[in-house]
């Protein structure tokens, strides 16, 4: 089996994963969206993660003291996969996480329409206009 291989069933299952949230948004199950696709999945793939960088682990040299060194870390094939597993399951957690808070905080469903795709693409933007659009339309309940 090589990283390459397994490139596209990560992405595949983390795709799977953001179905079930938008599934557990539209139908209002607390336990799919908080539980399944906030918890169960990420950690699924989290120990994806796990077993690239184990496999990677020490085969390319790098670090993370500067632009090149991480550049250098992410040459081999493995540590690339662990690093883009890493992104798919912090952006599915992190997407439940702004689906359960947005309920908590009254924030309407609807307006996760722009938020969820966001957050799936380009993470820390999709969290920068939950916020805004919670400090705007939220009704202040604290999670």
């Amino acid at each position: 089996m090589t990283a390459q291989a397994l490139f596209g069933p990560a992405n595949w299952f983390a795709m799977a994963g953001w179905l079930v949230l938008i599934a557990a948004i539209i139908a209002n199950k607390a336990w799919l969206r908080d539980k399944l696709a906030g918890i169960y999945w990420p950690l699924a793939l989290s120990v994806g993660y796990c077993i690239a960088i184990f496999l990677g682990f020490g085969q390319s040299g790098g670090g993370f003291d500067s632009l090149p060194a991480v550049r250098q870390l992410f040459s081999n094939d493995w540590a690339l996969l662990g690093g883009w597993v890493h992104y798919l399951a912090f952006d599915l957690f992190v997407g439940a996480w702004i689906a359960r808070d947005a309920s908590l905080s009254g924030v309407s469903r609807w307006l996760m329409i722009p938020v969820l795709p966001l957050t799936f693409l380009f993470g820390p933007a999709g969290l920068l206009l939950f916020a805004i659009i919670k400090i705007i339309f939220g009704k202040g309940v604290k999670s």
